[in-house]
């Protein structure tokens, strides 16, 4: 899962890797509602770009494009909140999620500085998926 910032250029590196992240979205689902935040699946949004990667990668169906509704877009506030609180219950025991923990409490702490600058920029932003 990666961040896709609105706009052509938001003015900074919005890398994250992510791939942890989705192999762990249900265990991190179930902790986000445990600590009364948005689950980070709920940030998801397919926009045109976003789903033409995912056909080029082999997933997919094209006729979906036509008829996909517009993308939704978050504050970069909204996925702190998230972001912090999974952070702030995974960073003393990262091992809650199983060998792989510490390899999403880094990708986390990724989301946490894309996240901050864009909220610093007044930009919105939403998750989307790669199955590369």
């Amino acid at each position: 899962m990666y961040i896709v910032v609105e706009g052509e250029d938001p003015g900074f590196d919005i890398f994250v890797n992510g791939r942890a992240i989705a192999r762990h979205e249900d265990s991190l689902e179930r902790l986000a509602l445990s600590l009364h935040v948005r689950p980070l699946i709920e940030f998801f949004s397919a926009d045109e770009n976003s789903m033409s990667l995912l056909i080029e990668e082999g997933a997919g169906n094209p006729d979906l494009i036509k008829r996909l509704p517009p993308p939704q877009w978050y504050t970069g506030e909204a996925g702190l909140a998230t972001v912090h609180a999974l952070l702030n219950a995974l960073t003393g025991e990262p091992h809650l999620l199983g060998s792989e923990g510490p390899q999403v409490v880094e990708e986390l702490e990724q989301y946490a500085r894309v996240l901050a600058k864009t909220h610093a920029r007044n930009l919105r932003w939403h998750l989307a998926v790669s199955w590369r």
